[in-house]
């Protein structure tokens, strides 16, 4: 891929996952950092990525406000256009998993990806459950997994299971998760980077059993 990427992980991995940032941090933030070395460390590709608007900050430009994820679509989908050595797992942190899951169907079907991989998935804005933002998760025909932490305000365990969600959609939950997956430890018993071990190794799991 090309240079606008920050790339991890070992060269000659059988998957590569193409990772968008949430609607407000950079692609080298902590937690982007952070999920994407737990990905590398158990032999994934990971391929970092920014949209426009928020490359933008970096210059003299000033600060772009996160436009509306469904206008991002296009973007996401011209990067992932771009290609991979071996099969392709598009994903993201909240707003970035959002965009890719729109347009995963369209690109799985044409054979360009394998899965979709979302970190934090929002559901829903916090504190607005019946903004669901999940009409387009019915029917969604491509192999899923959300990594959700159980009290993120964007979609907790309590709410979640009463969605109408594709079957092809499987949902690793973190206890006591925030919204980029970090526990409580004196609650939980949990680190943040206990979550990380867990989702990277469900996710090896979950990708092994792809169809590619």
């Amino acid at each position: 891929m090309l240079d606008r990427f920050l790339l991890q992980g070992p060269q000659d991995a059988r998957f590569t996952i193409l990772l968008a940032h949430g609607a407000g941090a950079p692609m080298d933030s902590a937690s982007m950092t952070a999920a994407a070395n737990a990905l590398a460390g158990v032999g994934f590709r990971v391929a970092r990525f920014e949209f426009a608007y928020m490359a933008a900050r970096r210059t003299l430009e000033g600060r772009k406000p996160p436009p509306r994820a469904e206008t991002l679509n296009p973007e996401y989908e011209a990067i992932a256009e771009l290609g991979a050595s071996g099969p392709l797992i598009i994903g993201g942190k909240s707003m970035g998993g959002r965009v890719a899951s729109m347009i995963a169907d369209d690109l799985h079907r044409r054979g360009k990806i394998v899965g979709l991989l979302c970190l934090g998935y929002p559901f829903h804005p916090p504190g607005q459950p019946e903004k669901l933002r999940t009409g387009h998760l019915t029917g969604l025909t491509t192999p899923a997994l959300i990594c959700q932490g159980t009290r993120d305000e964007f979609g907790t365990r309590d709410e979640v299971p009463g969605y109408d969600l594709s079957d092809r959609i499987e949902i690793l939950w973190l206890e006591d998760g925030d919204h980029d997956l970090k526990p409580r430890k004196t609650i939980s018993g949990f680190s943040t980077a206990d979550h990380l071990a867990t989702m990277a190794k469900a996710a090896k799991a979950w990708a092994e059993r792809l169809p590619v």
